[in-house]
């Protein structure tokens, strides 16, 4: 669905959680912004560094075990449950929520995520941007950030120049979040006009639209969006060269 704003020449693209990708093996229930394993679209194969964003519940002690990466910039951001993560760099650490994980897979890396909780499922994005540097020495990070601690701000996740603490990735491309109070919002103005928004909770409103938990939201030709909530929400902000 598109729509054209054409007041201020504005194009943006609402991408519905309904129409994203889709798969469940049981253990592991994954909805697909754009076209990953099996699920194939052509008309949603990422946008500009954005390569994948995967939503995953994955059931207790059940995981993704030992596999290959490289040359991929990988985030994890939990929304509820654990995660166990293991690679051949030798970390081995539980990403909880409030705590954000980067990976630079580079020339390779293999690592597993599973989950250590017997009672509880986990609840996560993935994300995937295509790095702007191949080959690089594999690293693995991750630490908390006060994205529910401090509502109606924008936090810096993930950047080039890695400032404000942001993790620093190999990218052309700056991740933050948000987390909205009820009638909350904040302004975000990008630095070239490229930009995908994904609600993780609740409903926000953006140019007139109000999005809920999974859909996606991609701007072009855009120098400043508002985002407000009414019910609270959260969402994660890619900024796009």
């Amino acid at each position: 669905m598109n729509i054209y704003l054409h007041k201020v020449n504005k194009m943006i693209t609402i991408r519905p959680a309904s129409e994203r990708g889709h798969a469940n093996h049981g253990w592991l229930d994954s909805n697909f912004s754009f076209s990953f394993a099996g699920y194939y679209d052509p008309k949603h194969m990422g946008f500009r560094a954005l390569r994948v964003i995967n939503e995953d519940v994955v059931a207790p002690q059940m995981g993704f075990g030992k596999h290959p990466h490289r040359d991929m910039e990988i985030l994890s951001y939990v929304l509820s449950g654990a995660v166990k993560h293991e690679d051949s760099m030798g970390s081995s650490e539980i990403l909880r929520p409030g705590e954000r994980q980067h990976m630079s897979a580079g020339s390779g890396v293999r690592h597993s995520e599973m989950n250590p909780s017997s009672t509880t499922p986990f609840h996560m994005l993935q994300i995937w941007l295509i790095p702007n540097q191949m080959g690089i020495e594999p690293t693995y990070e991750q630490k908390a950030f006060n994205v529910q601690a401090e509502p109606n701000k924008i936090h810096l996740l993930a950047s080039k120049d890695g400032r404000d603490e942001s993790f620093v990735i190999h990218s052309d491309a700056e991740l933050s979040a948000a987390r909205l109070d009820s009638n909350g919002s904040v302004t975000h103005t990008f630095r070239g006009g490229y930009g995908w928004l994904q609600v993780a909770r609740g409903t926000v409103t953006v140019a007139g639209a109000t999005l809920k938990a999974g859909d996606g939201f991609q701007l072009e030709a855009e120098q400043n969006i508002t985002v407000s909530s009414k019910d609270g929400g959260e969402f994660l902000l890619f900024d796009l060269d």
